[in-house]
C-alpha cells in the first residue's frame, strides 16, 4: 500500500508542475505556425526578466518544461519562462533555413521573437534582460537567435548545439536527415568565416551581441564536440576575444571550462564522458545571465 502511494505521488508530480504552464493562442506574427507556452510565477518581479527555453528534436514545450529546474528558479526569483514548441520537421527547429538565419527574415526565429514581444508588453518585462537557452536542436536555435536577433537577447546558453549557420543549405537539421556534415563536425571554416556568417545575418548592425555559454559532451556522437569548438571560434571572432585559459573541474570534476577574454562574454564547458545531450546546469547558467547572484 505504501509503495502504491509513493508511486502515485511521483506520477502526479509532473502533472502538478505542468498545470502552471499555459498555452498562448495568439501572440503575434507566426509564419511557421509554432506554439507558445508560458510560465508566469504567482509572485512576479517588477520588470521581470524573461528566459526562452527551447526543446530538443522530438521534444515539446511541455516536456522541456518538466525536464529542468527552471520553473522552480522562476518561482523563487520572479522571472518569466517562455517555452516555444514546434510541431514541424520531426519537432526540430528550422536552423538550416535562410529565413531563421536572417534578421526579420521569418521562420521559427521570427515567431519566437513575436513571443518575446508579446510577453514584454503583457507583463511589463525588462527588454534588457531577455535570455535564450536550449538543448540539442534548441541549442542550435539558441545560436541562431543570438546571430539573427542580437538586438533582442542579452545572453544565451547552448547545450549540445552547433554554430550559427553551420547547417545552412543542408536540408533538414534533424538526426534523420541524410546530410549530417554539420552535426558530425565536418564543416571547415576559419574563425573569421564563421564570424562572417553571424555578421551577414544582420548587415550594418553595430550594437552589442548576446553573451554566450557553450556546453558540450566530449562523448557526444550525435552532435560532435567539434561543433561546440566551431561555435566558440565563431563567437570569439564576433566578439574579438582570444582564448585566455582552461579551468579543470568547473562546474564539476568531469568538466573543463574554456574561457575567452575575462569570461563575461563567452565561455565553453566540455564534459568528459558526457554524451548527447549535456545536462542543463541551471544555477551556472542563471548566474551567467545575471538573474542569480
Amino acid at each position: 500500500m505504501l509503495l502504491c502511494t509513493v508511486v502515485g505521488l511521483l506520477a502526479a508530480a509532473p502533472l502538478a508542475l505542468a498545470a502552471k504552464l499555459e498555452k498562448v493562442a495568439d501572440f503575434g506574427a507566426n509564419p511557421t505556425k509554432i506554439n507558445m507556452y508560458i510560465h508566469v510565477p504567482d509572485k512576479l518581479a517588477t520588470k521581470p526578466a524573461i528566459v526562452v527555453a527551447m526543446h530538443p528534436c522530438g521534444g515539446s514545450g511541455t516536456s522541456f518544461y518538466s525536464s529542468t529546474r527552471l520553473p522552480s528558479y522562476a518561482d523563487s526569483n520572479g522571472f518569466i519562462l517562455i517555452y516555444p514548441d514546434t510541431p514541424n520537421m520531426s519537432r526540430c527547429w528550422d536552423v538550416q533555413n535562410a529565413a531563421t538565419l536572417t534578421h526579420n527574415g521569418g521562420g521559427d526565429a521570427s515567431a519566437i521573437v513575436s513571443m518575446v514581444k508579446y510577453t514584454l508588453n503583457k507583463y511589463s518585462g525588462d527588454a534588457e534582460r531577455v535570455y535564450i537557452m536550449g538543448s540539442s536542436s534548441g541549442a542550435m536555435m539558441t545560436n541562431a537567435l543570438a546571430g539573427s536577433y542580437p538586438d533582442v537577447f542579452e545572453a544565451g546558453a547552448a547545450f549540445s548545439g552547433i554554430a550559427f549557420g553551420c547547417a545552412s543549405g543542408q536540408g533538414q537539421a534533424t538526426p534523420m536527415a541524410a546530410n549530417q556534415t554539420c552535426a558530425q563536425g565536418n564543416i571547415r571554416r576559419s574563425p573569421k568565416e564563421w564570424g562572417d556568417l553571424v555578421r551577414n545575418a544582420y548587415p550594418g548592425y553595430t550594437g552589442k551581441r548576446p553573451r554566450l555559454q557553450i556546453y558540450h559532451g566530449l562523448a557526444d556522437t550525435l552532435v560532435r564536440p567539434a561543433c561546440a569548438m566551431q561555435a566558440l571560434q565563431q563567437w570569439s571572432n564576433v566578439f574579438g576575444l582570444d582564448w585566455s585559459k582552461n579551468v579543470t573541474g568547473v562546474p564539476s570534476s568531469a568538466y573543463t571550462q574554456v574561457v575567452y577574454g575575462d569570461g563575461t562574454k563567452l565561455e565553453g564547458f566540455f564534459g568528459q564522458g558526457v554524451g548527447h545531450t549535456a545536462p542543463v546546469n541551471e544555477q551556472l547558467m542563471l548566474k551567467f545571465f545575471g538573474i542569480l547572484k
